[in-house]
């Protein structure tokens, strides 16, 4: 147990990742705010961003200054991109971009001189995968959001990375949004590419692996831009760098794109 309890912040702490982080922390000792759909402390859709910026409100006049900021909240979406409708798709930016990001805005006032910003962005956000174009498109802006922010406070203390988990065996596939709709163009292979199946949940990682990976991330002194959870993830980044994007478009798609 710490003798100086740090004050941490968790947006979507109710369940998966950030409710893994949550219960570490608090085994630690530490005072965890949790902001989420279904929050304990404070249950608000982070793409409300007038109510969110009034729970941040309302957590520095209960708490004061907070030692960490940490944005698990987000959901997936699939389906082909030309059939998927506009509102599921401003609705998948509102909440995994402009949520992590509005976040951030309202909790950068907030946070001690030495204070830290961790952002969950995903693997998707390097490597875009078929049939999930809005998921990967909104987890590569809120990584590249989180690179701005860290140029931006460069010259304070305040520390912020990215860090992008692969698969992960929580309620996250099984609450993702599935669009199955599709046309000649397509047959079944927006189903079959995007449909979960004991194959592919056997290839993810354990929660309790992810969360460790986490956790050691957020305690280090000081952070890396990014960080990449998950072996096969970091193998991908690998050869992301070193093939030309042609090849490795053309592999994803091969391992990605199932027609049956």
């Amino acid at each position: 147990m710490r003798i100086e309890k740090r004050k941490i912040v968790i947006t979507g702490a109710s369940s998966g990742l950030g409710a893994g982080l949550k219960k570490y922390f608090q085994q630690k000792g530490d005072i965890v705010i949790d902001v989420s759909l279904n929050g304990e402390d404070y249950a608000v859709d982070v793409s409300d961003f007038k109510k969110l910026k009034e729970v941040f409100n309302d957590i520095y006049m209960e708490q004061g200054e907070i030692d960490m900021l940490i944005t698990c909240a987000g959901y997936g979406l699939s389906g082909a991109i030309e059939l998927l409708k506009e509102d599921a798709t401003k609705k998948q930016f509102d909440v995994n971009f402009f949520g992590t990001a509005n976040a951030c805005k309202y909790a950068i006032p907030m946070l001690k001189k030495n204070g830290k910003i961790v952002i969950i962005s995903s693997a998707t956000a390097l490597f875009p995968l078929p049939f999930k174009a809005y998921y990967c498109a909104s987890k590569a802006a809120v990584d590249s959001f989180a690179q701005s922010l860290r140029m931006e406070l460069s010259k304070t203390n305040i520390q912020v990375t990215s860090v992008c988990p692969g698969d992960v065996r929580t309620n996250f596939s099984e609450n993702r949004v599935k669009e199955y709709d599709t046309n000649e163009r397509y047959g079944k292979a927006v189903e079959l590419s995007t449909k979960p199946t004991e194959k592919t949940e056997s290839r993810r990682m354990s929660p309790e692996y992810a969360v460790k990976k986490l956790a050691k991330i957020c305690e280090k002194n000081h952070f890396k831009p990014r960080y990449i959870i998950g072996k096969q993830y970091k193998m991908f980044n690998f050869f992301r760098k070193i093939l030309p994007q042609s090849l490795m478009t053309k592999i994803t798609t091969k391992i990605f794109y199932k027609e049956g």
